[in-house]
């Protein structure tokens, strides 16, 4: 798992696997010691020793963890980077966003093994001036658009759409009402995205009554969870119960 962005977020890290978090391409590599120094020889040939040492023994101790993890950063940040700098099949809006989605996009087309990225487009706090065309909300569902219309045309030209898989989701939903600065406070019943040749189009859930409120809040209709469900054991090919502690039916939202 890869999380472009200065941390990784909380719904990839797990009791047995953490991500790797990734802002920017060229500062995932090894920065040498305390004087400045690079990645040099002397570095590569202690972690070899220490790999043949560990290798030999068959010691599973700490010092053979550190030389496992040292080497398995290093190669990943070499192909990381080598990725990276390889230039896009076609261009780019120049958001944040669609930065990052670039990022995993020469990702995929270095045949890297990730599974699964994640990035994030922020700012949704959208509390004042949300409504028109010309308003926050509008502005970021737009670079939202761009960038995974450039995303998908990136990845049709690799020849690779079809088998990646996007999910957009929101920390929070809206407020039906307006507040008195002309925008919606957080809520219940975010709306769920997925892009992709595999994905059924169209609505995959009743859409919630604006009348029949609970406190103000949208009633949600669909369970988040059974969207996860379906693409862990129809995607991923990994056991749906086994992570969400419990069975849950699908929406047929994927193409068989």
């Amino acid at each position: 798992m890869v999380a472009i962005g200065k941390e990784a977020p909380l719904a990839l890290k797990g009791r047995a696997m953490m991500p790797v978090a990734i802002e920017k391409a060229d500062l995932y590599q090894w920065t040498g010691d305390k004087l400045g120094r690079g990645l040099s020889g002397e570095y590569h040939k202690t972690i070899k020793e220490n790999e043949a040492m560990t290798t030999k023994s068959g010691a599973d101790d700490n010092r053979s963890f550190l030389v496992r993890t040292a080497m398995d950063a290093q190669l990943s940040s070499q192909k990381i980077r080598k990725a990276v700098d390889a230039e896009s099949l076609v261009s780019y809006p120049n958001t944040a966003l669609a930065n990052q989605l670039s990022m995993v996009a020469s990702m995929i087309r270095a045949g890297m093994p990730t599974r699964v990225y994640y990035v994030s487009h922020g700012s949704f706090d959208t509390h004042a001036n949300q409504g028109g065309l010309q308003g926050t909300h509008a502005r970021l569902l737009g670079q939202l658009s761009d960038a995974v219309d450039a995303f998908y045309k990136d990845l049709k030209a690799q020849e690779n759409d079809g088998r990646v898989l996007s999910m957009c989701f929101s920390e929070f939903g809206r407020r039906v009402g307006q507040n008195g600065s002309g925008g919606t406070d957080h809520g219940t019943a975010a709306p769920m995205f997925m892009f992709g040749p595999m994905v059924k189009p169209g609505l995959h859930s009743r859409y919630p009554s604006l009348t029949d409120l609970d406190e103000g809040d949208l009633k949600y209709t669909a369970d988040f969870r059974q969207v996860y469900s379906e693409v862990l054991d129809g995607w991923l090919s990994a056991p749906s119960r086994d992570v969400l502690g419990r069975g849950y039916s699908h929406l047929r939202v994927l193409r068989s």
